[in-house]
């Protein structure tokens, strides 16, 4: 078997492209803000800047390091304890918007989500290198993994965070599936989404009235249906070729979260729908060749964490893109590698090093 010499180097491409469009578009989104806030309007873009240069040197060094490293079962319990112990810490942590997701140093702050969304990922690719035969043997095998999904996704899903406890479960389940889980298992935990959507989202105000909003946001549109409402506003206004860059007129406090959640609306009021159509075609190619590397992998280890890498991204791009269309419910998923959040950044800039170690020893074609 021989093996390539360097990494996928398009991959590598457009990952550092879509992280220094992601930096023009934050500046452009949050200028306004940022200057009726705290006076400068470069606050957030410096914040995004430091987070993304973290970020990069944080790829290289993952891309340049054997993903192997992390079959070692040591290097597995660390990660997911380190991982659980700060789940556990962001709840001493002052509640923001209703809800306590981030641990705050200073002007530092980190969301432990994102740190648990990596380490679940390794933690399944290891499982399933290791036990994909036994994976349909519910007391050794099953139940012990899906032990350690359910805590880690109930942690998030209290801080309140459903969405990206949600997207975890997807991805875990997608993973499973073609692990070869048997479909007794997965309609059982179809049946068990029925209670879940009722007690988690219809019971609780704030998300059905989510629901509502998106049903029909014109029947609030000062209220629940504001976010949608002027996130259409802002991809209406910019036509086919945009009104420019730095030219929206959405972000000046209409658009919520223009510069982080809602950034894709100001990417298509400023860039237009071909600017829109740029941004869902790198996802696209990031999607291949996420994929390409996945099947390229030398073993069922790489196989499992480059496949769950690639969602990861592509699957939180996607609800982000659809939600800010109005296909979706409004959630709190930012768009990768473009949406301001230094966490969301560092964490897809660190995953998809490990991807790119991967396609490094991805066999020839």
């Amino acid at each position: 078997m021989s093996y390539k010499a360097t990494s996928d180097r398009v991959l590598f491409i457009t990952t550092s492209l879509m992280t220094i469009f992601g930096l023009i578009m934050v500046y452009s989104a949050s200028s306004a803000v940022a200057a009726n806030k705290y006076g400068m309007s470069s606050y957030y873009f410096l914040r995004q800047l430091a987070y993304a240069g973290v970020g990069y040197l944080l790829m290289i060094l993952l891309m340049n390091v054997d993903y192997h490293f992390w079959l070692k079962r040591k290097a597995i319990l660390v990660s997911l304890a380190l991982s659980l112990g700060l789940l556990i810490v962001v709840f001493t942590q002052p509640k923001i918007n209703g809800a306590r997701r981030w641990i705050r140093y200073n002007s530092l702050s980190f969301q432990p989500s994102e740190i648990a969304k990596l380490a679940l990922l390794i933690f399944l690719a290891y499982y399933l290198h290791k036990h994909e035969l036994e994976i349909n043997e519910p007391k050794k095998r099953l139940l012990p993994c899906l032990g350690v999904l359910s805590l880690f996704a109930g942690l998030i899903a209290i801080e309140p965070d459903l969405g990206q406890a949600v997207c975890i479960l997807l991805i875990a389940g997608i993973l499973l599936f073609i692990a070869g889980l048997s479909w007794k298992y997965i309609a059982g935990a179809a049946l068990l989404l029925l209670p879940s959507f009722y007690f988690f989202v219809w019971r609780v105000p704030f998300r059905k009235a989510r629901l509502e909003a998106f049903s029909n946001p014109s029947t609030d549109p000062l209220g629940t249906g504001w976010h949608i409402m002027q996130s259409l506003i802002a991809l209406g206004s910019g036509g086919i070729f945009g009104l420019g860059l730095g030219a929206s007129k959405q972000k000046r406090f209409f658009l919520p979260e223009a510069h982080s959640d809602f950034i894709y609306a100001v990417i298509g009021e400023e860039l237009g729908l071909i600017g829109a159509f740029f941004i869902a075609a790198a996802f696209l190619l990031f999607f291949y060749r996420g994929m390409r590397v996945t099947f390229r992998a030398p073993d069922r280890f790489g196989f499992y964490l480059g496949l769950g890498i690639t969602l990861m991204v592509v699957l939180q791009a996607f609800i982000n893109i659809s939600m800010v269309l109005a296909m979706m419910p409004t959630k709190g998923i930012a768009l990768p590698f473009i949406s301001q959040g230094g966490s969301s950044l560092l964490l897809n800039l660190t995953a998809t090093g490990l991807l790119l170690n991967i396609s490094h020893y991805g066999e020839r074609t």
